[in-house]
């Protein structure tokens, strides 16, 4: 019986497998016997006192262990990899390196189960995992020693799919691995290769190309380098064969199922944007803007979401018919100079993970006739957050229009504009208004403007709009009220806005 332990330091494995490009980012895990008897021939061939261990003596220490087949422990292992860009002189190119992350705490074992060794080939063993540096990769440093005594039980083993009797669950996944054929097997193949050779009609430079990887030595034969082979064109190392292997389901983690969760995201039902360019909009001209930011975040959505996955609560469309205004209202907001310069999109009903990918990925808004301003996302959050910058979201007992209002039923007797306020007011489920006085203009700013100063039209055709000219008014209610408020026709659109009037107004 021998058994091996290994452990890495580093608490990395790297090696890609015989045949698979390294951008593919698989890992060859657990290390084979090919790979484990190369390092020891390397390592012999680099580090060891050839007189004091002759290269027979190596020959048939290794040739003992291609005899049977290694048992495993695998520890638990972790498949990753980072990427990085390898420079040339064409182009840089992208280069995955994959790799097994491994506790450096634990050891793999490898355990050959009938395997014993005399006194010289102990002594050879023994120096070679003193001094071996790696397995795999250079990257992949490794600790290595003989066990004396191991009464383990292994977890990766040659044989077929292990099944649970009572159960019938499948316990093992299949896992191709290489070893070094025993010195007569390779002798055998390397005569019949050679037979083969002499009665092929190969050109002399081809046939060059293959004896070379067919030597008569077995220790050479598995010393060959990889390029070498692959340029002769092996699809294989010619000195070693495939065994099935069975090693437990996931015995290699994906790295995605390690990865933490992310942490929910705090609730939000608004975000504000600054609004760069030249020119920037007027605020008679709110409407306008608030549908072109309306496009600009149905296109963000398509495109981040997918055409059938924009939200009810962006768009507007698809909602039950008690929704009652909870979807978003787009508030474009003017500075002194009467030019808009944010814009403040609330959505009662709340923000989810969707919107806030669109809303983190909208950058630009289009006008129709190519005009394009750039917005810089300032803060998702409560609307509360954002009482210090909008004061239309702040908490009032007095409200005084900032945009027309619009009211959006036709007039009748006993329902004429102030009691349409007052069921909107009703419908919103805020407290009715002890006042509504009627205001012949508005002065933001010292600028005196009338209703019919503002644009007061949406885009869309066929849109039914009792009211054309709209009006101002001033509500006072018994309770404060929380803005934004919003009322009339056009008011998810920044008309029928209102603000708070501050006390010494």
């Amino acid at each position: 019986m021998l058994t091996l332990s290994l452990s890495f330091p580093g608490g990395r494995y790297h090696a890609t497998p015989w045949g698979r490009h390294v951008n593919e980012a698989d890992v060859a895990w657990p290390p084979d016997a090919w790979r484990l008897t190369r390092a020891l021939i390397a390592t012999w061939y680099r580090k060891l006192d050839h007189q004091r261990y002759p290269e027979t003596l190596l020959t048939s220490l290794l040739g003992l262990l291609a005899d049977e087949p290694p048992h495993y422990r695998l520890p638990t292992a972790v498949h990753s990899h980072t990427r990085h860009y390898m420079p040339n002189r064409q182009k840089s190119t992208l280069i995955f390196d994959a790799f097994a992350r491994i506790d450096p705490t634990e050891a793999l074992i490898v355990h050959w189960p009938e395997c014993q060794l005399n006194e010289a080939q102990t002594a050879l063993l023994d120096e070679l995992l003193d001094c071996i540096g790696y397995v795999g990769r250079a990257e992949s440093w490794v600790e290595a020693k003989r066990l004396g005594d191991w009464n383990g039980e292994p977890n990766c083993f040659p044989g077929s799919t292990q099944i649970d009797q009572e159960t019938g669950e499948i316990q093992t996944e299949p896992v191709q691995l290489y070893a070094p054929l025993t010195p007569d097997a390779y002798a055998n193949f390397q005569q019949q290769m050679q037979s083969g050779l002499a009665l092929r009609k190969l050109k002399a430079s081809e046939s060059k190309s293959i004896k070379k990887t067919l030597p008569t030595s077995w220790l050479e034969a598995v010393s060959l380098d990889t390029a070498d082979l692959q340029n002769a064109g092996w699809s294989a190392p010619p000195a070693a064969q495939k065994i099935l292997y069975q090693r437990p389901i996931q015995a290699l983690k994906s790295s995605v199922a390690s990865r933490a969760k992310p942490k929910p995201s705090p609730p939000a039902d608004t975000v504000r944007y600054a609004v760069y360019g030249k020119p920037l909009m007027r605020e008679l001209d709110t409407i306008r803007f608030a549908e072109h930011v309306r496009r600009a975040v149905m296109g963000k959505a398509k495109w981040t979401l997918g055409e059938t996955a924009i939200p009810p609560l962006l768009s507007g469309h698809g909602l039950n018919a008690d929704n009652r205004h909870c979807h978003a209202f787009y508030l474009p907001q003017a500075d002194s100079n009467g030019l808009l310069d944010h814009v403040l999109i609330h959505v009662p009903a709340g923000i989810d993970g969707d919107m806030r990918r669109v809303f983190g990925a909208l950058k630009t808004v289009k006008g129709f006739d190519g005009q394009e301003w750039h917005l810089m996302l300032e803060h998702i959050g409560q609307r509360e957050d954002f009482e210090s910058v909008s004061p239309i979201v702040q908490t009032a007992s007095v409200w005084q229009s900032q945009t027309p209002y619009l009211h959006p039923w036709h007039c009748k007797k006993d329902f004429d504009v102030s009691a349409q306020i007052r069921r909107e007011c009703w419908e919103r489920q805020w407290a009715e208004p002890t006042e509504i006085r009627l205001l012949p203009n508005i002065k933001p700013n010292g600028r005196e403007l009338r209703p019919i100063d503002f644009h007061r039209f949406r885009s869309k055709r066929g849109l039914v709009q009792p009211d054309t000219r709209g009006s101002f008014w001033q509500l006072t209610f018994a309770e404060p009220v929380t803005g934004p408020l919003a009322l009339g026709f056009g008011c998810h659109f920044g008309l029928g806005l209102f603000a708070p009037v501050k006390a010494n107004e």
